[in-house]
């Protein structure tokens, strides 16, 4: 790999602050950074709600921004809670301001569902984001059940299968871009 770090947007699907897919996000941030430059977006609740005729010339300047980050980001990793078994709806929002563009397009990306269960919220994620044409493949995305249990309030992982399952998930996506 070349001696430049490899930009990584991170998207929070939580609107919750300091919740535990930010700490999950935090912590890839903290301890992979040799490999990656990693900036966490936590702004989905500033995003106004998707409206299609709002986005046939000159999107909000809000999603200007935030599709200028995709783009300018060498990959995006996404971890989001499951709320009522499927994606929490200020998450839902962002990707379908994304629909009507290529920026997803081939983009590397690392898939978490991190949540009480998130079966079905993790298969709606991998679902829109391979409608959306983003790369990712089975070893470039995870399921983590029982965060709660699993992350502790300092944002440290303190069960150590969640630690290795991320070691593993960082290396898989670190790969991809060899």
């Amino acid at each position: 790999m070349s001696s430049t770090k490899t930009k990584i947007l991170a998207i929070t699907g939580s609107t919750r602050k300091n919740s535990s897919n930010f700490k999950i996000l935090n912590y890839i941030s903290k301890h992979f950074q040799s490999e990656f430059e990693v900036e966490i977006f936590e702004d989905l609740a500033s995003l106004p709600h998707f409206n299609p005729d709002l986005d046939i010339e000159n999107p909000p300047k809000e999603i200007a921004s935030f599709r200028n980050k995709i783009k300018d980001a060498d990959g995006v990793i996404i971890c989001t809670p499951e709320y009522v078994f499927s994606l929490p709806g200020s998450l839902k929002n962002a990707l379908e301001w994304c629909v009507s563009t290529t920026i997803f397009s081939n983009k590397k990306a690392g898939l978490i569902t991190a949540s009480a269960s998130g079966e079905m919220g993790h298969e709606q994620l991998l679902l829109v984001m391979k409608t959306l044409e983003a790369n990712f493949d089975d070893k470039t995305q995870l399921l983590i059940q029982g965060i709660r249990g699993k992350v502790n309030a300092e944002g440290e992982i303190i069960d150590s299968g969640t630690a290795e399952a991320l070691q593993n998930f960082t290396k898989n996506l670190e790969n991809r871009f060899l």
